[in-house]
């Protein structure tokens, strides 16, 4: 039995140092951490956790949606983890399009959100925040308190029954609480059957099997158009 935790957030919120963080209190447990990276084009975060020892796998989608990328590549990240011994693996998203959905059910969800994207952002994120078991605020040490608390207040307008957690990216503090959650994460021995939270942003039209030219002789598939 594996614990699988799902990390997303918006680009650049925090998640790998919160990862990074949370990593040395599972290290005083003797937990062993592994983690698959999604992103979309490259990305250098392997590097760090390479340097803590920790198992690592990253998986690029290229041309396709991250997060479609994901989910059609969950089962063998399972595997993966299983095959290295691994106690937690954590599965972080690319979390670039706040309409994201990665997380799945039974299987502990959480979304990293920073103070500096702004006091309305919790009400603009999908299912990543409001679907998410647990929600890790970062880079609360450059903002007011009354900033701190305005945002807090979004957050659980947006998802009332998630736990929030403060963490500093830098100093680690808040991350003792975090690791003790995911301590006691639920496990899982297949996903076969398993579902997502939420259902995918959808996707299939001309234009996502390449087409570059613009008109509307060239659009085919799912396309929405604006009312004017």
């Amino acid at each position: 039995m594996i614990r699988l935790v799902t990390v997303s957030g918006p680009p650049s919120s925090g998640k790998t140092s919160v990862i990074l963080k949370v990593a040395d209190y599972l290290a005083a447990k003797s937990l062993c951490m592994g983690v698959i990276k999604f992103d979309c084009t490259v990305t250098y975060d392997d590097r760090a956790y390479q340097k803590r020892g920790i198992p690592v796998k990253v998986g690029l989608s290229g041309n396709l949606c991250p997060d479609h990328f994901f989910i059609s590549n969950v089962e063998e990240c399972l595997s993966w983890g299983v095959a290295k011994g691994i106690d937690i693996l954590i599965i972080e998203s690319a979390g670039l399009c706040n309409r994201c959905a990665p997380h799945i059910k039974d299987a502990l969800a959480i979304c990293v959100i920073d103070n500096l994207s702004g006091i309305n952002t919790p009400k603009k994120i999908g299912p990543m925040l409001k679907l998410a078991d647990i929600v890790v605020i970062t880079k609360g040490d450059i903002v007011s308190q009354a900033e701190r608390e305005i945002f807090t207040f979004r957050i659980k307008q947006a998802n009332p029954r998630a736990a929030i957690v403060n963490i500093n990216g830098v100093t680690g503090q808040g991350a003792h609480d975090l690791g003790a959650m995911l301590e006691s994460a639920p496990g899982l021995d297949s996903l076969a059957g398993q579902r997502l939270r939420f259902s995918m942003p959808a996707a299939l039209c001309s234009y996502c099997l390449g087409q570059t030219k613009i008109g509307k002789e060239y659009q085919m598939g799912y396309a929405r158009k604006m009312k004017w």
